[in-house]
């Protein structure tokens, strides 16, 4: 059966304005390792981050860096890309709309699946690229990057406050919710959607 385990669960600092800082800042990096043998990251966090990802690796067992063969970017910046240099055999996946691609990158501009029950879904508003991977194992999850960087923006069902189109965010929170009986955020810890019809 597919399997879904957080390496890393994210982190998000503001200063006293209320802007993120983001040297305190980090997200979530996520391992899917697929029925049909795949080994797949989402996110690969900040830099100072690489030894919680590889502590993690070794206490899960079996999976090497250079055992992921498939890296998803939820979008390019900079708290989300900080370690794709140590996974150096995987195919890296961006949506279209994001900027700084890296080379050789495959560019998503349609909802695809990549693995068996693992899709690749556009959740735009926090960037115009943004993505999400949504993944059905023994449940519903969406790991869903900054689409909702924190349980909170479920709770309150507001956009993140960083955003380029809060109607589009809205709607990929909806697309999100729909989907989800878990959800991965990315600035927080994975959280269980409430029992479906009881949602408002």
């Amino acid at each position: 059966m597919t399997s879904i385990d957080v390496l890393v669960i994210g982190g998000l600092s503001r200063k006293e304005d209320g802007s993120v800082d983001p040297k305190q800042t980090w997200s979530t990096s996520t391992l899917i390792r697929t029925e049909d043998g795949h080994n797949i990251v989402v996110d690969t966090s900040q830099d100072y981050m690489k030894a919680g990802i590889k502590t993690s690796l070794k206490q899960i067992g079996k999976v090497f860096p250079e055992d992921i063969d498939m890296l998803v970017l939820t979008h390019m910046h900079g708290d989300h890309i900080g370690n794709n240099g140590l996974f150096k055999n995987a195919r890296i996946y961006v949506h279209a709309g994001e900027e700084n691609i890296p080379d050789g990158a495959v560019v998503v501009d349609k909802d695809m699946d990549i693995a068996k029950g693992v899709r690749l879904v556009g959740t735009p508003g926090h960037t115009t690229g943004s993505m999400s991977v949504f993944v059905k194992a023994d449940k519903k999850y969406a790991i869903v990057g900054d689409a909702m960087p924190l349980q909170d923006n479920y709770l309150k069902m507001v956009p993140p406050a960083s955003n380029c189109d809060e109607e589009l965010a809205k709607d990929s929170m909806k697309k999100i919710i729909e989907f989800a009986d878990v959800i991965v955020p990315g600035h927080d810890a994975p959280f269980i959607t409430k029992v479906r019809g009881s949602r408002h």
